[in-house]
């Protein structure tokens, strides 16, 4: 029995996640589609509009056949790592194929800038360009030889989990899917728009019935990491040593002490912090791991100690089953593990903020079954 996984976040899960879905049925049919699913706190420093229950829910309702959690401390942190920790779910449950939106739909040379990437001389050039001020897909676009445009958000991704599988020597094969939106765009042609355009028309109070599916529209929290800005604005003006925190660098935690007293939202905080080297993203992602309490040394202490099944169907439970003998990992979570720790830690964070019965859901650590 042949899988196939797919990497998401659902914030929240929209039609485009069903094309998503309904593509891979007919590229793949019969095959069990696998998701590695991200949580509470997202790759780009957000926060979940859906919880990890109900994304759980909807995933199996849609057609997802497996559903398997990626950890808060790899799920948190930057593309590489994000994607990293994803690759190696799949490989370890035996996926032979991965399946990624893509902006260029160019597979070839998706792996061609992965294996450029992967050498220490370009990822030195890398270095040597960011040092000068310029962000991070423009140090990847000047560092490349090859005259190829694939620095949009889900190529960018997708080469990331290309990356991963070369250097875990996974034999999964990477399939595209053409995207068809613009993450950065806030405009809509069609019903199939970016979860940031849906969330963009949330905070503006505008309908999203036509890009969302009706169940998912019911389970929806409208929340962000600004409703959670009281607690991180506390943690930094109390905390007396930022730099423990993993993303706190290059003495940026003088600058964090000195803006967040006069800050009176985390839009402003963060805008007063933004610089090119210093993007949004990276800066919500750092105050999160503030918030948490996510150490620098978590990658060097931590490691994929468990697999956590989510939720599952007829088929994923049979391909489970058939697979289990082969599992040289648990699949059931480790208590006194860190991955554990800290999965627990962003549960209790999230809390504060969502109206669902996360911790309850978080110690039941039982599957769901869809029939």
């Amino acid at each position: 029995m042949e899988a196939v996984g797919i990497i998401c976040e659902y914030n929240p899960l929209h039609n485009g996640h069903l094309h998503h879905i309904e593509e891979i049925r007919k590229l793949f049919p019969g095959k069990t589609i696998i998701l590695v699913l991200n949580g509470y706190f997202l790759e780009r420093g957000e926060v979940s509009i859906l919880s990890k229950e109900n994304k759980t829910k909807l995933a199996l309702i849609y057609g997802v056949d497996l559903i398997v959690e990626l950890p808060f401390i790899f799920g948190s942190q930057s593309a590489d790592i994000f994607a990293d920790a994803a690759i190696k779910i799949l490989g370890i449950l035996g996926c032979s194929y991965l399946v990624f939106g893509s902006e260029s739909n160019d597979i070839k040379t998706l792996e061609k800038v992965a294996k450029t990437q992967d050498s220490p001389q370009y990822n030195e050039k890398v270095k040597e360009l960011l040092a000068t001020g310029i962000n991070y897909p423009t140090a990847l676009s000047k560092a490349l030889d090859i005259d190829v445009n694939v620095f949009n958000p889900n190529d960018l991704l997708g080469i990331s989990y290309i990356k991963a599988i070369y250097k875990n020597k996974f034999n999964i094969k990477p399939v595209t899917i053409k995207r068809t939106s613009d993450y950065h765009s806030l405009e809509e042609e069609s019903n199939i728009i970016s979860a940031s355009n849906i969330r963009n028309k949330l905070k503006q109070k505008e309908s999203i019935t036509n890009y969302v599916p009706r169940k998912t529209i019911k389970l929806i929290e409208n929340i962000s990491l600004e409703d959670l800005f009281p607690f991180i604005k506390y943690k930094i003006l109390t905390d007396m040593d930022l730099s423990k925190y993993l993303t706190v660098d290059e003495g940026i935690e003088n600058r964090l002490k000195e803006k967040i007293i006069d800050a009176k939202n985390l839009e402003e905080f963060i805008m007063n912090i933004k610089t090119k080297r210093y993007t949004y993203n990276k800066i919500s992602r750092m105050l999160v791991h503030i918030l948490i309490g996510l150490p620098k040394e978590i990658n060097k202490l931590a490691s994929l100690e468990y697999i956590k099944i989510l939720g599952f169907n007829k088929k994923g439970r049979e391909y489970l089953h058939n697979l289990k003998e082969d599992l040289e990992i648990s699949l059931i979570p480790i208590p006194n593990s860190l991955q554990y720790k800290y999965e627990q830690i962003a549960a209790q964070v999230y809390s504060l903020i969502s109206k669902n019965k996360i911790l309850i859901y978080e110690k039941s650590n039982k599957p769901i079954f869809f029939e």
